[in-house]
């Protein structure tokens, strides 16, 4: 539960749930008699609420299918009110002016990072402020994401982000990767991400996966892989690379999958569990010892490790067992193709000493493996400089074992 403000005479206050149903959706409680009342819900979440100042509207951004979308309301009837379409916008933020005739708005797009809009609620102009994408790149070289399904193989629908090269052809059949978000229980969205557009410019299809498990997609979804980690999940995404070689301008022989902490585990445990499925794996500040991580967790993260033992299992009991299982380092020796592994030496979660062990052990089984590891980064790229550095080693790993190799 999750509060959105008070009425301004304080008669309700106003709050997220998902108590009893499938999403979340926001409630009016009356602080005299208790009484609760639904004032909107849908299939979606609702992410986020408030009243105007002097309470015209009510502003309600709701996860749909990946990107925030806005509802405006009349407060007092609850009204839907038009509100101007921003195609492929991810609405992130909203500010109504105190006099509630102008909106500012923050949104991001697949093709552009956050910009600055501008919305008069009078004269229903919508105005662009910022231009945020760098002045040296073509908008139009850039790929806008979309919204695909695909059946995984218990027939249970896929939700995915898909970025399709402008330069893939019948003709010119381009590799492939299936991207996997973080978490567990992260979501891709359709916002910018400048890695993927990065390998998209140099013809590689994504497919930016929301595996079981992920948010946004009700709470039944969400719990799919619950002590399950590795197995069903990985399964998703091996039937996303399965979607992809279906697509007659991608190359089915040449497909890689891709990820960030949980999504570097899931890259690990499909290139230890499920060797014969990807070309090349990259792992980028990756789980590959569950036991270890979990372990580690500090003190001070106590309700995160709460929730993540309730979600993955306690090293500290029978869940051990499972967790070794599940873990791509003591299975090392299965792996088959090329694996690259980047690492904060600074990581409070994933403890570089993972990455130290498994690249050790890939190397034992002379498969090729780069490491890179980033002496002043933790849990992800802070430094400009180092995304830059990352990212370009990144695409010159995928264009010597993917784009330039085929499998045997």
């Amino acid at each position: 539960m999750t509060s959105q403000g008070f009425r301004k005479d304080s008669k309700y206050v106003f709050y997220l749930t998902d108590g009893g149903k499938e999403f979340t959706y926001l409630v009016q409680y009356d602080m005299n008699s208790g009484e609760r009342k639904v004032l909107y819900e849908t299939n979606w979440d609702v992410m986020y609420t408030f009243l105007s100042e002097n309470e015209t509207y009510r502003i309600i951004a709701i996860n749909q299918d990946g990107k925030n979308t806005i509802i405006m309301q009349d407060a007092a009837s609850g009204k839907t009110i038009d509100f101007p379409a921003i195609p492929d916008g991810d609405i992130l933020g909203v500010e109504i002016s105190d006099s509630e005739k102008l909106m500012r708005l923050s949104v991001g797009t697949s093709k552009a990072p956050n910009n600055i809009y501008l919305y008069n609620l009078e004269t229903k102009e919508l105005k662009k402020l910022t231009e945020s994408l760098n002045k040296e790149i073509n908008a139009d070289d850039l790929v806008a994401a979309e919204v695909v399904r695909y059946k995984s193989f218990d027939g249970l629908d896929i939700p995915a982000i898909y970025y399709k090269p402008h330069q893939a052809t019948p003709e010119q059949k381009v590799p492939a990767l299936v991207w996997v978000h973080g978490g567990p229980g992260g979501q891709s969205r359709t916002g910018y991400f400048a890695l993927i557009q990065y390998l998209v410019n140099h013809g590689y299809a994504v497919l930016a996966v929301n595996n079981r498990g992920s948010s946004g997609y009700g709470k039944t979804f969400y719990k799919m892989d619950d002590r399950n980690h590795g197995d069903k999940d990985l399964k998703d995404c091996i039937a996303g690379k399965n979607w992809l070689a279906t697509q007659g301008y991608i190359d089915g022989e040449r497909i890689g999958i891709i990820g960030g902490s949980y999504g570097g585990y899931m890259t690990m445990a499909a290139m230890t569990f499920t060797p014969d499925e990807f070309n090349v794996g990259v792992n980028i500040f990756g789980v590959t010892n569950w036991l270890r991580t979990l372990k580690s967790i500090p003190p001070y993260w106590e309700s995160f490790r709460n929730a993540l033992y309730t979600e993955m299992g306690d090293p500290n009991t029978e869940d051990s067992v499972r967790l070794y299982n599940i873990s791509p380092l003591f299975h090392a020796h299965q792996i088959k193709n090329p694996v690259m592994v980047l690492q904060g030496a600074n990581d409070p979660r994933v403890l570089q000493i993972e990455s130290d062990e498994i690249v050790e052990a890939i190397k034992k089984n002379n498969i090729p493996v780069e490491y890179v590891v980033f002496p002043d980064e933790g849990h992800g790229f802070v430094k400009k400089e180092n995304e830059i550095k990352g990212y370009g080693d990144i695409l010159k790993f995928l264009d010597t074992h993917l784009k330039e190799t085929v499998k045997n």
